[in-house]
């Protein structure tokens, strides 16, 4: 990702956001894309409010995907023959709904700092139709696929194109955490009523 931002002319500064050095820079908005369940929740929110400037923005959002039940058991048959060790379980339940989890974490999180407004989160549902090729190529970038050996990937594939037949219309839920950094006033404030 940093050598395609850098190709684009973009410039890019490598660290986990939580060690991330801002070298006196303030900011209006911090916005993470599918990424932000990487970050430790308390860290994270913590370096939001030191980087945001009073009145800036703390937005990470993330998508998930649900694949239609008999493409997920294919993918769970697939997973059990190519990789028996791998702890993986069938979900139960909705996995679009699942995800609300991350963000009821990060909120917490952006709670107990003090330093921002109560945080807003939001679900917004779509979807999205693959034909076959295109799922196939979108299947492995989820979870743990995209470490996968070659080989036990290429199983799992195997297994699930068995289980498509034409395009598949996958629901999709964005995921969205929104919340605005206090004044320091504020933020004082906010600590005395506690």
């Amino acid at each position: 990702m940093a050598a395609f931002a850098r190709a684009s002319g973009i410039d890019v500064e490598i660290a986990t956001f939580e060690t991330w050095e801002p070298a006196g820079r303030t900011f209006d908005a911090i916005v993470s894309g599918t990424a932000w369940h990487w970050v430790d929740p308390i860290a994270g929110a913590a370096k939001a409010a030191e980087v945001l400037r009073p009145g800036g923005l703390l937005a990470p959002f993330g998508h998930v995907y649900e694949l239609p039940s008999p493409i997920a058991a294919a993918l769970g048959e697939g997973l059990r023959r190519a990789a028996p060790d791998l702890p993986y379980q069938q979900p139960t339940g909705s996995i679009l709904d699942g995800y609300r989890a991350i963000y009821d974490r990060a909120a917490e999180a952006v709670r107990a700092s003090g330093c921002f407004a109560e945080p807003e989160i939001r679900r917004y549902d779509w979807q999205r139709t693959y034909a076959r090729d295109e799922l196939l190529e979108l299947i492995p970038t989820s979870g743990g696929l995209a470490s996968m050996p070659p080989d036990k990937l290429a199983e799992i594939l195997s297994t699930v194109a068995a289980a498509v037949d034409g395009d598949v219309t996958l629901a999709y839920a964005t995921w969205c955490l929104t919340a605005v950094r206090r004044s320091p006033a504020d933020a004082a404030r906010h600590d005395t009523k506690r």
